[in-house]
Order: C-alpha cells, then structure tokens, then sequence
C-alpha cells in the first residue's frame, strides 16, 4: 500500500509539475523547479525574438549591457552552431536588494535572456528562474524573488506575443 501511495504522489507531483510548467505566452520546455531554467517558444525567428526582447526591456527601463553571439563565435572559430544568443541586461534597483538578501547573488547577475533556434528551427527564449537563484545562494525568503520573477515573466510573454 505504501508504494502505491508513493506512486500515486509522484503521478501527482509530475502532473502538478507539467501543469506549472506551462506559460500563458508558450510553452515551456523545462521545469524551472529542477534546473532553474524556463524555456518560452517564441512564434518569430531568433533575430526578430532577440529584437523584440531587447525593445520590450528597453521600454520598461532596463538596461541592455551586451549580447554573446554564440553561434557567430563558434563560426570564428570553424564550428557549427544553431543561432544562439544571449542577452545581459537588467536594472539596478532590482538587481541590487536582490543582492542585498546574499551578495553571492552577484555572479549570477545581470540577468540574462538566451534565444535559440533547436533542431526543428524551434525558437525559444529562456531565463534563469529567480527562485532558483536565491535557493542557489540560500536567499529563498528574499523579498526581491516576486518582483524580478514577475518582470522576468511579463518580458518573455510580451516578447512572445502575437
């Protein structure tokens, strides 16, 4: 009996996880509970995804810091490499009481945006989940966690919007 309650939970939390995982704007490939990671489709090329990303940023006051081209530096360097992109942006009124909760916060900061196309020409667009930043550094009570995770959220949704 005690197994089959076991299996029965863990049906449960599967299904609780693949529900979660599921974003308004798309779909997500990847339960940010396990690796941190939430993964939108985006309807637009990498190009226009990384435009729209970086326009949508910029009009709620963010800064854009850099890009890394990854596919282009793999090119430099005689590699093959799907688009991939990164973008590191961010704002220093978010950014720093997130810091202030554990200043070890710092090295994954600014945050950053990577679009990329995968095997199919599937473009995503995917941010490190908040949460699983502070439990990273042991911040999981920090108040900065609600506020960057909704603003992290709203610019994928707006960037993946039709």
């Amino acid at each position: 009996m005690k197994s089959r309650l076991r299996l029965i939970s863990s049906a449960g939390f599967l299904l609780c996880v693949l529900v979660g995982s599921s974003v308004v704007a798309g779909t997500a490939l990847a339960d940010a509970a396990s690796n941190g990671l939430v993964s939108i489709k985006s309807p637009y090329p990498v190009a226009q995804t990384i435009e729209r990303f970086q326009q949508t940023a910029r009009d709620k006051g963010l800064k854009i810091f850099d890009t890394v081209d990854h596919a282009q530096g793999a090119d430099s360097a005689g590699l093959d490499l799907r688009p991939t992109t990164v973008v590191i942006f961010g704002n220093p009124k978010a950014g720093t009481p997130f810091m202030q909760c554990a200043q070890t916060i710092g090295i994954d900061l600014p945050m950053k945006m990577l679009v990329w196309q995968d095997a199919e020409n599937q473009t995503w667009i995917a941010y490190n989940d908040p949460a699983w930043i502070a439990k990273r550094h042991g911040a999981l009570k920090c108040p900065a966690i609600a506020p960057i995770t909704k603003a992290l959220s709203t610019l994928a949704a707006r960037t993946v919007a039709k």
